[in-house]
């Protein structure tokens, strides 16, 4: 017979022993990290780096701004010449129905006399512009009633012309109007990322954001007189406008008279002066003559970033009026508190 081994027996608290060693063994795990490497939590950014990622949100926003302003006054002109297309048409079809109303006078006066011209029956069908494709009809009728049918056939191709342009800028408005919901979205969300940031800052780092811009910027008219600086009236007239708008909030889309973003307060100050600018810092670097930096007049625009999405007006002395960002109102800044992009003076 084989020799019968004892089975060994457990230790007395030997499982729970093991058990804290587990544990222990999980919590170093979990201290360590994979691989025995210490991990820590990510650390908080600083007041700076907030303000950094912030200016750089409200930046991309600009940009974004931008692009729907440019959308929209594209699908604003889309609208207006929809809207001329359909007016159009509608005069038309009061025309085509005069005509076919004098068709029928025609024709009724010959039936009463005890026949039809075949021509009229066809002018005055439920389908007319079928049967005017046909030319025997302009030898079958006079001079008279071919001239009507002429203009029954003229007003039918012109109404068809016009609703088709009118197809064709309704899709392009279906599209110019999904384009401005896309850049807004953008905006919201860069704004609203810009914001939960802010949220971390105390009420004097928050304050901070807005006030960098406006520290070394002088008050209202300090040491200028732009009446006598700008090159012409109404230079001087979109300065003076400029100036009465200090502190007015920023908003994004804005063109005043309250509130206005970047390019809608230049917009709005050359309105003043009776000069029509375009809605967007890609369209105003074009609206006049390129000067540079060196020949800065009060009332020329300046623009910022490689991509020409700041401007703000020249008010003399290396300072400008423009609407930075929702975290400050429109103000007077330093021009070179920006990558300079170009200078317009606008003709």
């Amino acid at each position: 017979m084989g020799t019968h081994r004892r089975p060994r027996q457990r230790a007395k608290g030997g499982g729970r022993a093991r058990t804290a060693a587990t544990i222990t063994l999980a919590g170093a795990a979990t201290a360590t990290g994979l691989g025995g490497t210490t991990v820590h939590a990510d650390p908080q950014p600083t007041a700076a780096q907030v303000r950094a990622k912030v200016d750089k949100l409200y930046q991309e926003a600009e940009v974004a701004t931008e692009k729907y302003n440019g959308a929209k006054e594209k699908a604003d002109a889309a609208e207006r010449r929809l809207e001329d297309l359909r007016d159009e048409a509608a005069r038309k079809e009061d025309r085509l129905n005069s005509a076919r109303e004098a068709l029928g006078s025609v024709a009724a006066a010959q039936y009463r006399s005890g026949g039809l011209d075949p021509a009229l029956q066809l002018a005055l069908s439920s389908d007319p512009d079928r049967y005017l494709d046909g030319a025997a009809f302009a030898e079958r009728a006079g001079s008279r009633r071919q001239a009507e049918v002429g203009r029954v056939r003229k007003e039918l191709r012109d109404i068809e012309q016009l609703r088709g342009a009118a197809r064709v800028e309704a899709a392009s408005l279906r599209s110019r109007r999904a384009e401005l919901k896309r850049h807004r979205e953008t905006v919201i969300g860069k704004l609203e990322k810009a914001r939960r940031l802010l949220s971390r800052l105390t009420t004097e780092e928050r304050a901070d954001v807005g006030d960098r811009a406006s520290r070394s910027a002088p008050g209202p008219r300090e040491g200028l007189t732009p009446s006598s600086q700008a090159p012409d009236s109404r230079a001087a007239a979109a300065v003076a406008y400029a100036y009465q708008k200090l502190g007015s909030p920023y908003v994004w889309g804005a063109t005043g008279p309250n509130a206005f973003d970047c390019s809608g307060l230049t917009q709005a100050a050359y309105r003043a002066a009776g000069v029509s600018l375009p809605r967007t810092t890609y369209a105003q670097i074009d609206a006049g003559r390129r000067v540079s930096r060196s020949e800065l007049l009060p009332g020329d625009l300046v623009f910022f970033y490689s991509g020409i999405s700041h401007v703000g007006i020249y008010v003399g002395n290396g300072r400008m009026i423009h609407a930075p960002n929702p975290s400050a109102p429109v103000r007077v800044a330093p021009v070179d508190e920006m990558p300079f992009a170009g200078a317009t003076r606008v003709a």
